[in-house]
């Protein structure tokens, strides 16, 4: 039998020809004509693609301004201090007790002449991180460091409560503030503080580290976001002369800034966004230093990942309804105005891809009888201007920063897609919330002191609970997989792989969440049996 006459040969050729038919197929031109209903869908979907896309282009614009501007950063300040100023390290805490000491530890490791250093230890926690970390600085300061600490009882104004109230004891001229999961490098304050030697600087903000980047594809994932805005915006914002923010640790900041500017308010979630805009408002000027790399601790679990995003999303857009009024009022260039409404509003973009989700397959439906040529016409610039930029974006970021392994970031680029689409669900009522002005606490991320790739997770302190997204994750999935069925109906292949971005990410988010309850509740009942059997 020839090649040609064989079965399977006819089959692929017969589902070849009637997929490039169809691609070409005019039957219904002239005769179906777009109803009212057709355009009410086609309308809003691509106005929000639209939107999605000048958020993408945006991306374009932020490596431009890091290409423009990078040869100028310099980690070495224009002057010094003849003598070094006071400095008081914050080193706020919550339910801490698994990386408090590390922190401790290293924090009393800083380089820096000890009559001029305070260490605070703000200590907010309900469970027995209190009575630990209270022991231990009570060793330490007795031993003749000079460290103390602050335990309130009440957490009232969450972090941004905590660091005002100390201010009140704070016996620095600068302050500089270090989250429970970071470990100040040696060298940290002596690279840092020169810089206040120019009276108008008012922050010093370094650049994370991440202790346990490879501990798993979630991690890495973590890791290029993050990198994305630490190499590239921050870079591009500070050398262009724009607004950007202190991130709320691995920074020194002037304490007169602080006062300046109204002090820590604890009305939004990102209080340290809140104060940076605030005080360059004021006229202070910042300064970013690439090369001082702080290490920290990234989440290790997905719904910690989740809530880590969501508290920043809200607190990012609470920051935007609360001080954009006054920005764009303010008299400043066009482009620090516009710099600072792309920087504060991105995560809008949430709410407007859960249009696009709900809408997606009504609107493949109504284009199946488009065509072909009008569906490029329409959707490859909006691919170009919204998926591209997202991968040139975060490939270049890590690029820059680790130039020999950029093979790497590329495998991961699905991963990175998808974790977006993970965050979809759980960012979009983030952003909600803040929009209708809907208070909530300060949701603490749990750290577990993990930085080795097979270290476990050997406790049930600190999770979070899910609650009913995991569920909701997993039927938007099974929602996208049932669209994936219907695009290879209509050999609307075009679709397909953004189709599995979007239910991978969604089954990622949701299934990873549920075996992490899973194995919380076994941990808890062998905890609860070895009490029984102890007893």
């Amino acid at each position: 039998m020839q090649a040609g006459n064989h079965p399977l040969f006819i089959l692929a050729s017969s589902t070849f020809d009637r997929a490039l038919d169809s691609l070409f197929d005019n039957t219904f031109s002239g005769i179906h004509q777009l109803s009212w209903f057709d355009w009410s869908l086609l309308i809003p979907y691509f106005t929000v693609l639209a939107v999605l896309s000048v958020y993408g282009m945006y991306r374009y614009e932020v490596i431009r301004g890091y290409l423009k501007h990078r040869n100028k950063l310099s980690d070495e300040p224009p002057g010094k201090f003849s003598e070094l100023p006071r400095v008081t390290v914050q080193l706020p805490l919550y339910n801490e007790k698994f990386v408090v000491e590390r922190l401790i530890a290293e924090s009393l490791k800083i380089d820096y002449p000890a009559d001029k250093l305070q260490i605070q230890v703000l200590d907010d926690s309900t469970d027995d991180t209190h009575p630990f970390t209270e022991a231990l600085v009570a060793r330490l300061r007795a031993l003749g460091h000079p460290i103390e600490y602050h335990h309130r009882t009440s957490r009232d104004g969450f972090k941004a409560g905590a660091l005002q109230e100390a201010l009140q004891t704070a016996t620095g001229d600068l302050v500089a503030i270090f989250d429970a999961d970071f470990i100040p490098p040696r060298d940290f304050l002596l690279r840092t503080v020169h810089w206040f030697a120019d009276p108008k600087v008012g922050v010093v903000q370094t650049r994370w580290g991440y202790l346990n980047r490879h501990y798993s594809v979630l991690t890495e994932v973590q890791a290029m976001l993050l990198d994305g805005h630490f190499v590239l915006e921050h870079c591009a914002r500070y050398g262009g002369g724009m607004f950007f923010n202190f991130n709320g640790t691995a920074g020194v900041l002037r304490r007169t800034m602080i006062d300046d500017a109204g002090g820590w308010q604890h009305d939004t979630l990102t209080e340290d966004s809140d104060l940076s805009y605030r005080a360059q408002l004021k006229g202070w000027k910042f300064i970013y230093l690439p090369g001082l790399e702080c290490p920290s601790e990234l989440p290790v679990e997905m719904h910690g990942f989740q809530v880590q995003q969501s508290r920043w999303a809200k607190g990012l857009t609470q920051c935007a309804v609360k001080l954009l009024p006054d920005l764009l009022r303010a008299r400043l260039p066009w482009r620090v105005k516009l710099e600072a409404f792309f920087h504060l509003t991105p995560n809008i973009s949430y709410p407007l891809m859960m249009v696009v989700s709900a809408l997606m397959l009504p609107v493949m439906i109504v284009r199946f009888y488009m065509g072909w040529f009008q569906m490029m016409v329409l959707d490859m610039p909006l691919i170009i201007a919204s998926f591209c930029s997202i991968s040139a974006f975060y490939l270049f970021a890590h690029q820059q920063l680790f130039r020999s392994s950029w093979k790497r970031a590329v495998l991961l680029l699905p991963f990175l897609f998808a974790a977006g689409v993970a965050l979809t669900i759980i960012n979009t009522r983030a952003v909600t919330e803040a929009l209708f002005g809907i208070q909530s606490a300060f949701a603490r991320t749990p750290k577990y002191a993990i930085v080795g790739a097979k270290a476990k997770i050997r406790t049930i302190r600190y999770r979070s609970r899910s609650g009913l997204l995991p569920y909701i994750e997993i039927a938007f999935g099974t929602y996208f997989v049932f669209m994936m069925g219907y695009a290879i109906d209509t050999y609307n292949f075009l679709t397909i792989p953004f189709l599995v971005l979007f239910g991978g990410g969604y089954y990622w988010a949701g299934f990873s969440t549920l075996y992490s309850d899973l194995q919380n509740r076994l941990r808890w009942h062998r905890a609860r049996r070895l009490e029984l059997e102890r007893a």
